[in-house]
């Protein structure tokens, strides 16, 4: 007989009737939600990095126009500075747009379908690859917090 905390938590346990190739898809969909998560970190570093390119530009605006090179200032002063980065855009309204649409659809989906196929149990491929892979009894290779 095992411990009383020997396998995973209710939560990690697949429901009864729930195939292999169930339990497949959905990690496979949350595989694919965590790498747009990655990708949703990558935009907001874009939109933060952008950010303070544009305003490091006042700084060398003020520096070519105190260096003498006016010309160049106020073309950087007029054309980049402020300038969008993709047509109508700042980076505030890219990240906003992918946030609202991709990004909510694709946690949607991903929530409805762990909650129409699994009543809403998450990482179940990871749970039961936990269990495979574990030296059961071996400290460091618990279940889960006694």
């Amino acid at each position: 007989m095992g411990q009383p905390h020997d396998g995973p938590d209710r939560a990690h346990r697949r429901p009864d009737g729930v195939s292999d190739a169930t339990v497949e898809a959905l990690g496979k969909l949350s595989e694919a939600l965590e790498c747009v998560e990655r990708a949703r970190g990558h935009l907001y570093e874009l939109h933060q990095l952008i950010g303070h390119a544009d305003l490091m530009l006042d700084d060398a605006v003020e520096l070519f126009r105190s260096a003498g090179h006016p010309v160049l200032a106020e073309r950087i002063d007029r054309d980049l500075l402020g300038r969008n980065v993709i047509a109508g855009r700042w980076t505030f309204q890219i990240v906003e747009d992918f946030d609202d649409g991709y990004y909510a659809l694709f946690r949607e989906m991903d929530r409805q379908a762990r909650d129409d196929l699994v009543g809403g149990r998450r990482h179940l491929y990871e749970a039961e690859m936990k269990e495979r892979r574990r030296t059961r009894g071996r400290p460091g290779h618990e279940a889960r917090p006694a």
